[in-house]
């Protein structure tokens, strides 16, 4: 049967999803926050500590922003998708609980050749007052389902700067990075079956592209809001290869003068760029 192409541009039903302050509490630490250093980043990892607000990291929203109850993209070999790009803009800072009303539109399947590129939209809006709270978009790349003649799609600009970061931000992972992130919410076994992973052409269970994507935007939100979730809007960036849990991140940010927007890309301890194309823009 292949992708169901028939998706593109029909939203969802829209899904509820909740969440309290162990869940936000729970992401915090899945995306390393004080990892090293557990008494920093307090008010995302703590609810009790005398004189701290707890607060919520913004990429939590991303997770806010998926429905529970995922949309059947076709009938394919689930080890041949990985996460390929995300981006995400919050309305307003996270709250520590909450209750939001999800619609998902599939807005495109491209033939890539050597695979497909679906690229979804979800709407995220305040289920009690109906306010816009997230708006993410995501892209999923399913390896050996290309060639269907379909359009390439493209992607908007992006240049590296050419001079050196203006800040640039080296954060660790544990080992076992992958067994607390999955508690959150993502299962696929591909990040902690090795007979999976090998299917999918891994030599061992890789780091989820959002746990990645979350360190990363850890290290924008300390560097460039002064750790203040308010002052973070939005954030996109591509996959372009694995982590290994236990690797070492680092996240080199380039200011574009006279704004709140900056480029970013996030390299392993070999160099190897894992985000992308990077571009992160305060408010």
């Amino acid at each position: 049967m292949g992708l169901d192409r028939s998706l593109v541009g029909v939203p969802s039903e829209p899904q509820l999803r909740s969440w309290d302050s162990k869940d936000a509490l729970l992401y915090a630490v899945g995306v390393g926050a004080g990892l090293g250093s557990p008494l920093e980043e307090l008010e995302f990892t703590t609810e009790n500590c005398e004189g701290i607000e707890q607060k919520v990291l913004p990429t939590f929203g991303v997770l806010i922003a998926q429905p529970r109850a995922g949309r059947s993209l076709g009938d394919f070999n689930r080890a041949m998708l990985v996460h390929a790009e995300q981006f995400f803009e919050l309305h307003r800072p996270l709250p520590v609980t909450g209750t939001v009303r999800t619609v998902s539109t599939v807005t495109g399947i491209y033939d890539k050749g050597s695979g497909a590129l679906v690229v979804s939209e979800n709407v995220a809006t305040d289920a009690g007052t109906g306010e816009p709270l997230v708006t993410a978009r995501s892209g999923t790349f399913i390896r050996g389902e290309g060639g269907f003649g379909g359009p390439r799609g493209a992607g908007p600009p992006w240049e590296r700067p050419d001079r050196e970061p203006d800040l640039r931000v080296v954060l660790r992972t544990r080992p076992e990075q992958a067994l607390i992130y999955r508690l959150s919410g993502d299962r696929n076994p591909l990040h902690v079956d090795p007979k999976f992973a090998a299917r999918g052409g891994f030599s061992q269970p890789i780091l989820h592209g959002l746990c990645t994507y979350g360190v990363t935007g850890r290290a924008l939100l300390h560097a460039l809001c002064g750790s203040d979730p308010a002052r973070f809007r939005s954030m996109s960036g591509r996959f372009s290869h694995p982590v290994l849990p236990g690797e070492s991140l680092t996240v080199s940010m380039w200011r574009q003068r006279g704004s709140d927007t900056a480029a970013f890309q996030t390299t392993r301890e070999d160099g190897v760029v894992v985000i992308d194309r990077g571009l992160f823009q305060g408010g």
